[in-house]
């Protein structure tokens, strides 16, 4: 009887370790996919530590996705090198709104410079 336990067990530890390595990889992907959409929806107010923050974000979700480089379909590569596109859209669509934001700060300063030097 404990040799049956045994050999339970040890399948139940390997069924277990399969299914773990499946979800870790998509769940890799998936964190890649809700960054997507965090970085979509929220991207156009974000501050400098904020844009940090997502790009540390970034890093980590790559790093982990890395580990399973080998493991991905070339279709679910695909869409990671989507999703990897979209957020570098993103990256840049939020930080030239920022630029527009601090260039008409800039031209505000320059405007009461000038006034200032002349009244």
């Amino acid at each position: 009887m404990k040799t049956r336990n045994l050999i339970t067990a040890i399948a139940l530890s390997a069924l277990t370790l399969g299914v773990a390595s499946c979800t870790t990889k998509q769940q890799a992907m998936s964190d890649l996919q809700q960054f997507t959409y965090e970085l979509r929806d929220n991207g156009a107010s974000y501050g400098i530590s904020e844009w940090k923050d997502a790009g540390d974000r970034f890093v980590k979700i790559r790093k982990r996705i890395s580990k399973f480089e080998d493991k991905y379909t070339a279709d679910e590569k695909t869409r990671i090198g989507k999703m990897e596109g979209q957020c570098a859209g993103y990256v840049a669509k939020g930080l030239k709104e920022k630029v527009k934001a601090v260039g008409g700060e800039l031209k505000g300063i320059l405007q009461g410079i000038t006034e200032g030097m002349y009244d």
